[in-house]
Parts: C-alpha cells; structure tokens; sequence
C-alpha cells in the first residue's frame, strides 16, 4: 500500500433488526468481549490485511474504555493478534504479545487521556523499513468494527465486507471511471465514501462490494486515469 502510505499518514423503544443470530450471540472467539477482545483483534487484522505484511514495529493506543480496560480485557493481546494474522477464534491469541516478540515485533502500549468520539477506540501505527501506516479503528459491539480514518483520510470501513480502497488525484471524472469499471464486470457497489486532502489534491475511495475483485479487474482500475494505488482488503 506504499502509495497510501506515502500520502501522510431495543434502542429507546425503537426496533433492532439483526441479519443473523451471530449478531445477537457475537463471534466465535477468544477472549472475554465481543466489543474489547473479538473488535480489537479484527481492528488489528484489517491493519495487518492494509499493510500487506508483518510490520516490524507497532504503537497501538487506547482511548476511552479501551484505555480503562485494555489490560482486563486483553484488548492489548487481541489487537496484536489481528496485527499477526489471526482471527477472532484462533488460539495462538492468547500467546500474541510473546509471539510478536519471538518475531521481532517491538510493541508499544499508549493510554491516552483524551476523550475519543466512541469509547472503544484504538489508533494503529505499524511499519517497517519500507513505510509505515497509520489507522484509527472503533469497536461497535457483537465483535462488529469500523476503521473511521487512514494516513489521514477519514473513511467508514467495516472489515466485513470484500472492499478496495482506492488512492486518486482529485480529478473531475475519477470517480465515475471507477465504478463503471466495476459495472463493466458485474461487481456491485454495497458501500463507497470517498474523502479527499483538499481541493485537487489527493483522494481516497473507500469501495466496499458483494464479492471478491479478482487482480485481473483491480490491474484495469489501475490503469484508468488519474488512479495512482488500489489496495484489495479482504474479507
């Protein structure tokens, strides 16, 4: 993702509707909370799956109750978990911070004070000797998440969905360009946002669809012009 990279960095009476029983019960996972353990390492792994490989170094801070609890919890352990690629369920999460030392991972723990707009929220800084890479991540409940900023750019990223995220200049016509590319191929929008620097400068798409883009399709969306990185992130 070297060119995102290099950017910068019921309810009241109401009604719940919910696709499906995990919604209610939350994910298979290890750990004590859907919302502090199963959200935090899904945070971690949509970092991991951005970065496109193991960073060497992590700075993971904790804001609102992530900062309280991150320790009982073991939202530390979990987000380091998703930082090595396992998934909510997987075992080896329990073990996550003594395995990322036996890879080389320097891990560091920030409590922050300030008060965050969701009180589950943790910023990810990971990289290597390549780049780094910078995202804001918030647990929503029932192990559900969003990544709500990226390098900078704000978006709405749920991780539960096949989604590309792609990096353009701010050009009349971009945008169109893209989706009909996309239409072409049958592959349809659930989701997109697109968040930009400034006027003319550089913009992100954030595109989630219905199904898996195949490298065949994402190498003819890099070539449209004005299109300077796409990354996959997978489901």
């Amino acid at each position: 993702m070297e060119a995102v990279l290099s950017i910068n960095k019921i309810k009241g009476g109401g009604v719940v509707k919910y696709k499906s029983v995990f919604d209610i019960i939350g994910p298979i996972m290890i750990g004590p909370s859907s919302s502090h353990t199963a959200g935090a390492a899904r945070i971690g792994r949509v970092a991991r799956s951005l970065f496109g490989r193991e960073p060497q170094w992590a700075v993971i801070s904790f804001y609102g109750s992530f900062a309280e609890t991150f320790k009982g919890h073991a939202t530390d352990v979990a987000i380091v978990g998703g930082l090595l690629d396992f998934d909510t369920f997987d075992e080896r999460i329990k073990d996550a911070i003594n395995i990322a030392k036996e890879h080389g991972i320097d891990i560091q723990f920030v409590k922050e004070k300030s008060v965050p707009v969701h009180p589950n929220t943790a910023k990810v800084r990971i990289g290597d000797d390549q780049s780094e890479m910078e995202l804001v991540g918030i647990s929503i409940g029932g192990g559900k998440i969003e990544i709500t900023e990226l390098n900078g750019f704000e978006l709405k990223l749920t991780g539960h969905h096949p989604a590309i995220l792609v990096v353009h200049e701010d050009r009349s016509g971009a945008i169109a360009t893209v989706s009909n590319e996309l239409a072409k191929h049958n592959i349809n929008i659930g989701h997109m946002q697109v968040s930009r620097k400034g006027i003319g400068e550089m913009a992100l798409m954030t595109i989630e669809v219905d199904q898996m883009i195949d490298d065949e399709v994402l190498d003819e969306i890099r070539r449209l012009p004005h299109i300077t990185q796409v990354v996959r992130v997978a489901d």
